[in-house]
């Protein structure tokens, strides 16, 4: 017998806060409901478009001028309540913070800047070949998590893992050994309820360089990367932007003890 669900749960999927364990029903009520599933495709066509319209603004420094006259000892400010005062500077850190410009953020670097660099384009040509396929999506299963991430790690030369994602909507298909370059890559492949895939790339770079994350687009893909400890990692695919950076933070978050064991 399917499970019943609501078109509650349909918001919470695409939110990424539907229990993992309770996925796999969901899809299946999904299908049983030939509605349903065209209203869940229409909420996730209208948050993409919100995502696109609204999501760059996220990255818009806070004007100058506007920090000045909060943060300076302007006779404008000194002569407002403290109440207002007050108000108007919690408005301005959380713009701020809103905006990835808040120093210190748990979970990744503050700031994102676009760029461009061999991990990710690699990363995101990667994707393209293996998101697509049907049958051989992943040279080992997810069934065969601990093997996976030991013979992976022992190739690419540094303790791996790969980070439970499931929080944001994806589940761990498995992964693959790539070649990079002259060297070695490590990918891990995820997908959510409807399909949609991510993936988890990991390779040696050249010195010890680190970076925050930056953003590299490519027509309808892209990866958002940063350098660590002489490895690069990029999460990659064709998922909305806002999506996108919630995955390589979490990601990010996960992957960072292991790095420092390496």
């Amino acid at each position: 017998m399917t499970a019943e669900f609501t078109e509650r749960d349909i918001h919470l999927a695409l939110d990424g806060e539907l229990p993992a364990e309770r996925l796999n029903d969901f899809g299946a009520w999904l299908e049983a409901n030939p509605d349903m599933k065209i209203k869940a495709a229409r909420f996730d066509a209208d948050r993409q478009r919100l995502q696109s319209a609204l999501g760059p603004v996220a990255y818009e420094a806070v004007p100058g001028k506007l920090t000045e006259a909060i943060l300076g000892n302007g006779s404008d400010l000194l002569g407002m309540s403290s109440w207002w005062r007050g108000a108007i500077a919690a408005g301005l850190i959380v713009a701020a913070a809103a905006g990835g410009y808040a120093v210190g953020v748990t979970g990744g670097p503050a700031g994102i800047a676009r760029a461009s660099d061999p991990v990710a384009e690699r990363a995101v040509a990667a994707h393209r070949i293996y998101s697509a396929e049907k049958l051989h999506v992943v040279e080992v299963g997810a069934d065969q998590k601990d093997h996976l991430i030991g013979w992976l790690s022992k190739r690419v030369g540094t303790t791996l893992q790969a980070p439970d994602l499931t929080p944001e909507g994806f589940s761990l298909v498995g992964g693959r050994l790539l070649p990079s370059g002259e060297k070695v890559a490590a990918q891990f492949m995820y997908q959510d309820y409807s399909g949609n895939r991510i993936s988890l790339y990991v390779t040696q770079t050249a010195g010890s360089d680190e970076t925050g994350f930056r953003l590299f687009e490519n027509a309808d893909a892209r990866a958002f990367y940063w350098l660590d400890g002489g490895f690069g990692y990029a999460i990659a695919g064709a998922v909305p932007e806002a999506t996108m950076e919630a995955v390589a933070r979490a990601a990010y978050r996960q992957l960072l003890p292991g790095a420092a064991k390496s």
